[in-house]
């Protein structure tokens, strides 16, 4: 079973709330889980997690949560590398807004900058379809993580 840091990015509790019901999933599983609902880098270093997965939600124009932003910073300006290790994105957006996903995309872009290899293609789950994400969420992880 794998060792995995779930880091959240959320500005009304619907990425927190699909978070924590993927923290259940994960451990049922036999995963090892930390969750992060104000991430800093050092933290998840030291956990030493085999998959970083993150669960973001949009705000503004495409921006990055405010709890996720210094966490998004500090990976940015350490650049940490994560050589062999994993992640995976599950973002949560509204393509009513032309920046659909735009927090999901900048985290994942920067996890690829620092030689991360994705699981799963970003899974993009869209507000005006669906109105309880974590329905699309915890199908796609369990699908994704049976293997690891």
């Amino acid at each position: 079973m794998a060792k995995i840091a779930l880091i959240v990015g959320s500005v009304y509790g619907g990425a927190q709330y699909v978070a924590e019901q993927a923290q259940a999933l994960l451990t049922g599983m036999g995963h090892e889980l930390m969750l992060y609902e104000e991430p800093v880098l050092d933290d998840v270093l030291t956990f030493g997690p085999q998959l970083w997965l993150v669960i973001t939600s949009t705000t503004g124009q495409g921006d990055i949560p405010d709890n996720l932003l210094p966490f998004y910073l500090d990976v940015k300006n350490r650049f940490p590398l994560l050589t062999g290790k994993q992640f995976a994105v599950i973002a949560l957006g509204d393509s009513s807004y032309e920046t659909f996903c735009g927090a999901g995309e900048q985290l994942r872009e920067l996890l690829l900058e620092i030689q991360g290899t994705e699981l799963a293609p970003m899974l993009r789950i869209d507000a005006c379809e669906t109105l309880e994400p974590e329905n699309v969420a915890l199908p796609w992880l369990e699908q994704q993580l049976r293997e690891i």
